[in-house]
């Protein structure tokens, strides 16, 4: 895993460039989907640890989207049990879309005996819930939308970002901030403010392409998913 700097060559990707990175890694080469969620799961945990390494008994919450971003958040929250740290998993929305390899993961994470909470969109009090489940922790995990995230957020999207920013804790994006355009670097209304964001295989177009994105991604780290992005990764 590398810290990124604007001083350093680097590989950019746009949206598009993720997908038919991604296709490229598990159609031609044949690596398994479930293996990338797990390298990259496994990064992010490494990540959490060095920089809790002081905490005596230190304490993640995760909030988990029903997608591949989420799929990450229960690795991370795996790899995080394993080590010692008490975890809370939020799933936020219907866990009956959850499907593929973020659901196997989900399920390796309840057959260990991790509890699973659940933040429906509908409640009333979003700002509660999310203060309840992030009490005590020393750092909160933002799994909610990836790099394919597009179009405005609805208004209750945009409560739950904003009642996780307000949150008097450090916040870790898992391969972009939730919220932020991949390839612009501006919010689609509202984007989770991060201390660090650990992106996969390759530096997204809209961390470079903004102004204002520093200030969601805060610092950058780029982990390898098993597979650098090279040569021509395009159908």
């Amino acid at each position: 895993m590398e810290k990124y700097s604007t001083n350093k060559e680097t590989i950019v990707m746009s949206r598009d460039e993720v997908r038919a990175f991604d296709r490229w890694a598990i159609n031609e080469l044949g690596i398994p989907g479930v293996v990338l969620m797990e390298n990259a799961g496994r990064s992010c945990a490494e990540l959490i640890k060095e920089k809790l390494a002081d905490v005596t008994t230190p304490k993640v919450c995760i909030f988990c989207g029903t997608g591949n971003n989420g799929g990450d958040g229960y690795v991370i929250a795996r790899h995080l049990l394993n080590s010692g740290f008490s975890v809370v998993v939020v799933i936020i929305g219907d866990r009956n879309k959850i499907k593929g390899d973020a659901k196997i993961n989900l399920d390796i994470l309840e057959r260990l005996g991790q509890p699973i909470e659940r933040l429906n969109l509908s409640d009333s009090d979003i700002a509660g819930r999310v203060k309840g489940f992030a009490a005590g922790a020393d750092m909160l995990v933002d799994g909610l939308f990836g790099t394919g995230l597009g179009g405005k957020l609805s208004n209750e999207y945009k409560q739950l970002i904003e009642s996780i920013n307000a949150q008097d804790c450090p916040i870790l994006a898992v391969d972009i901030p939730s919220g932020l355009d991949c390839d612009v670097g501006e919010p689609l209304g509202a984007g989770i403010k991060a201390s660090w964001t650990v992106t996969f295989a390759a530096v997204k177009k809209g961390f470079t392409s903004a102004n204002t994105a520093a200030q969601y991604t805060g610092e950058v780290f780029v982990a390898s998913i098993g597979v650098e992005p090279a040569g021509d990764t395009s159908d």
